[in-house]
């Protein structure tokens, strides 16, 4: 699998279910999500304008994804919502591995790229180190309308958090599902 086949893959609205654990609290904290994935060309305006935040030449993007969330903390029941862009830069010698960049919404903020790759099992394992965190976040497919989500989050202050999620597909299909349907449809 590519980073390309990954994003048309995870596009859809898919429902998600997180369960978090905070090691040095000993607390877990449950979220539940509606969560867009919607791929969009490398040519257009928002892909352009990241790619040249990290200074990094457009034309070198192979493909990008915009997420937009709408969800709810169980502790609290208070409203998380929001939106964020990836933008994949393979690395030219190993198409399987790469820079990842992500829109950052703090001005403030530099923007640092992570990096992706896949493992044998076809998971994507996306990794983010700044002077402050680390994560690292490992995503696969149990079918394709299952998709399966661990990251571990660490503060260089001292807290880890660590957190699984499941993602169920609601609606838009991959690609392979949508001819299978047609082809199923036509035949009825």
């Amino acid at each position: 699998m590519n980073i390309e086949e990954f994003f048309q893959l995870s596009t859809g609205k898919w429902f998600s279910h997180r369960t978090s654990q905070h090691l040095a609290f000993n607390q877990s904290e449950h979220s539940k999500s509606d969560i867009i994935i919607e791929t969009l060309v490398v040519d257009h305006p928002e892909v352009v304008k990241l790619c040249q935040q990290y200074k990094i030449n457009p034309s070198s993007a192979s493909c990008a994804t915009k997420i937009t969330w709408n969800g709810t903390m169980d502790k609290d029941q208070a409203k998380h919502s929001g939106s964020t862009m990836l933008v994949s830069i393979p690395d030219a010698d190993n198409p399987t591995q790469g820079k990842l960049l992500r829109e950052i919404v703090d001005a403030n903020k530099i923007p640092v790229a992570g990096r992706y790759k896949f493992d044998s099992d076809d998971a994507l394992i996306l990794t983010i180190e700044d002077e402050t965190i680390y994560s690292e976040e490992r995503l696969w497919f149990a079918s394709p309308n299952l998709r399966m989500r661990v990251n571990i989050l660490k503060s260089f202050g001292g807290f880890s958090i660590t957190s699984f999620t499941s993602e169920i597909r609601m609606g838009g299909f991959p690609p392979a599902a949508k001819t299978s349907e047609a082809a199923n449809s036509v035949s009825s």
